[in-house]
C-alpha cells in the first residue's frame, strides 16, 4: 500500500499540519484505523496532561515507602505503606517465600 503525505487540521489549536508517508504507514502497522486528530504538540500536551510527566515513560511514578525486611533484614521501598504486624519482605526475599507457597 502506498502512502502520500496528507495535511490535516489540528482539532484542539487549528493549525495544519502534515501526516506523513512514514506516520501512515507506521500507524497502519500498528493496527491504528484513523487519521490522528491532533498535532504532534497538541498530542504531546494532551498526553502530558492525562499521565503527567515521568522518567518512566506516561506512566505516573509509584509512591514508595520505606520499610526493613522481615527475612534479611535489609531495608528496601515497597509500593504500599507497610502496616504494624504485617511483614514486609524485600523482592528477594519475597520471591523465595512466594515459591514455598
Amino acid at each position: 500500500m502506498s502512502f502520500e503525505d496528507k495535511s490535516i487540521q489540528c482539532s484542539d489549536c487549528g493549525a495544519t499540519f502534515t501526516f506523513s508517508a512514514e506516520e501512515q504507514e507506521f500507524f497502519a502497522s500498528k493496527g491504528y484505523t484513523n487519521d490522528p486528530k491532533r498535532c504532534p504538540s497538541c498530542r504531546q500536551a494532551r498526553k502530558s496532561e492525562r499521565y503527567g510527566n515521568s522518567d518512566y515513560g506516561y506512566r505516573p511514578r509509584r509512591q514508595m515507602f520505606p520499610a526493613v525486611c522481615a527475612e534479611c533484614g535489609k531495608e528496601t521501598e515497597v509500593p504500599f505503606e507497610p502496616r504494624e504486624g504485617r511483614p514486609v519482605y524485600c523482592s528477594e526475599c519475597y520471591s523465595k517465600t512466594k515459591v514455598r507457597e
